[in-house]
């Protein structure tokens, strides 16, 4: 079986699995806060994310206000999410630079969005494919461990695994494939003890990963 078709019914399987399979980011359909809650994410769990979030929305609500916020006080309400003090800059400046270059609407396409303070690829897909629809590869630490381990990819570098994966995997279901990948890594393919015996992938002998 070729990688492609490998990655095919990897993908059907977690289908299966996780059919309600989501963003566990809870931006509410608005785009600006899933922009934001992306920065936030960087080193903090998506729990801790959303509690952060539901005060700073309150705050803080959109993209003007938060060009106009005073960067303490964004730093007081984003603390406990950890790098504080940068995070804070980011989203100051990016909702800066939104408002002045973007007319307070966060950007529709990859070059755009990466180009916005403390944006890298991982955001820009993640806006691109969960609010916009137009696909992209977000390699987070599940989908790199298990890319790994499946033999998609020999690599831990996010660049590296969202090129491999990006021509594999159709760009309609990209979005869900990778939200798939972060329940199946949270379930089933823990970094650590692994149930690899109860892993349908491996009873179908898509993999062969051992964990010592």
């Amino acid at each position: 079986m070729n990688t492609k078709a490998k990655i095919k019914r990897v993908s059907e399987i977690l289908r299966e699995m996780f059919p309600d399979s989501k963003c566990s980011l809870n931006h509410e359909g608005d785009v600006w806060k899933l922009l934001v809650m992306g920065r936030l994410s960087a080193q903090c769990t998506d729990a801790r994310v959303n509690e952060v979030c539901n005060t700073l929305f309150r705050e803080i609500p959109d993209v003007y206000a938060m060009a106009a916020a005073d960067l303490e006080k964004i730093e007081k309400l984003i603390f406990t999410c950890g790098l504080y003090r940068t995070k804070a800059k980011s989203l100051k400046e990016m909702a800066l630079e939104i408002t002045k270059k973007h007319n307070g609407k966060v950007p529709d396409n990859f070059k755009d969005l990466v180009a916005l303070s403390g944006v890298g690829s991982k955001i820009a897909n993640l806006v691109l494919g969960d609010y916009f629809g137009k696909g992209g590869i977000v390699a987070d630490t599940h989908c790199i461990r298990i890319s790994n381990r499946l033999g998609f990819v020999k690599s831990t570098n996010q660049a590296v695994v969202e090129r491999t994966l990006d021509p594999l995997v159709p760009k309609d279901e990209q979005s869900d494939y990778c939200h798939r990948m972060v329940d199946f890594g949270r379930s089933v393919c823990t970094a650590k003890n692994p149930a690899c015996d109860e892993c349908p992938l491996r009873k179908e002998k898509l993999c062969s990963f051992k964990y010592k």
